[in-house]
């Protein structure tokens, strides 16, 4: 396999909180060093993962500034931009690109349920207007519609700066017909990290990953067996951290990232990140016992 744009193993990186639900940009820093030493390949800054809902314009931009500074010159920054208004999203995304970020990431227009013409001409009038790369996310259980694989395909063909999907769909017949129609330097990764074994198998680069914040060395061997066709080593480390973290649907997202097993409630590598924003509070709560442990021994589970 050719190496991704922006690698293979890409952490959707967890937000920072101190005790009064604020911003913590030390703590912030300070994890996205730990994800890039372990291995990561490239950071989405503020996704689902990092409670975008819940932190405001200008909070991002600092967010995005403090992470660009702590690991910018070491790996490719993602800043998740993504709203459901189209003059908005091109707004924000013009001023985030002056902060020396190295890509975008874009959700589908949630709540509105736009048609798929709608979800082309909303992608359409942001990647006619940055020059940035752009990642689409496409995440139907959050945004009530499906982006189809014919609507991906018809803006990896016609803009050059629209450079991969996360695939969060759950729909394999789906991701196999993006990967196998995608043009050449298109990327498919998986928006799942109980999917990214699978969808390795079918040609995709790799996953965007929550499990990440807790294991990156492991998801990055993972990964780079997978693409390097070890298949049955890859198959057996993915038994481990993967398959062993079952976390509720219902809870899916930052609150249980924070948590990563009984053992070691405490954070991702050591940076107390347990607090989040008011929505996220009884997820929180009951984070501890909503993901199973993983192996003794990799990352943060030590």
């Amino acid at each position: 396999m050719s190496q991704p744009r922006f690698g293979r193993m890409i952490p959707a990186m967890v937000t920072p909180f101190n005790q009064d639900r604020e911003l913590d940009l030390d703590k912030a820093q300070a994890l996205a060093v730990r994800l890039v030493d372990g291995g990561s390949d490239s950071l989405i800054i503020n996704g689902t993962t990092g409670e975008s809902p819940t932190v405001f314009y200008p909070q991002k931009m600092k967010l995005f500034s403090a992470v660009v500074e702590a690991v910018g010159d070491r790996v490719p920054v993602i800043a998740n931009v993504g709203d459901n208004c189209t003059a908005d999203t091109v707004d924000f995304a013009r001023d985030v690109a002056a902060l020396g970020v190295d890509g975008f990431m874009c959700v589908v227009p949630y709540y509105n349920k736009p048609p798929q013409e709608g979800i082309y001409q909303h992608f359409r009038a942001i990647a006619g207007s940055v020059e940035l790369p752009i990642i689409l996310y496409n995440i139907p259980g959050r945004c009530v519609v499906n982006m189809e694989a014919e609507t991906t395909l018809r803006l990896a063909n016609e803009f050059d700066n629209v450079v991969a999907v996360k695939e969060a769909s759950g729909r394999m017949d789906q991701v196999k017909a993006i990967i196998d129609a995608a043009p050449e330097g298109f990327d498919v990764y998986s928006g799942d990290d109980s999917a990214t074994f699978d969808i390795m198998q079918m040609g995709g680069a790799g996953v965007i990953s929550t499990i990440g914040n807790v294991a990156p060395a492991r998801m990055k061997e993972i990964v780079d067996l997978c693409a390097a066709g070890d298949w049955e080593v890859a198959a057996a480390a993915n038994d481990g951290p993967v398959r062993n973290v079952e976390p509720d649907p219902r809870q899916r997202g930052a609150a249980p990232a924070r948590f990563p097993g009984r053992r070691r409630p405490s954070s991702p590598g050591g940076c107390d990140t347990r607090t989040v924003r008011a929505f996220g509070a009884d997820h929180a709560r009951n984070g501890r016992t909503a993901i199973k442990e993983c192996s003794v021994g990799h990352d943060a589970l030590t």
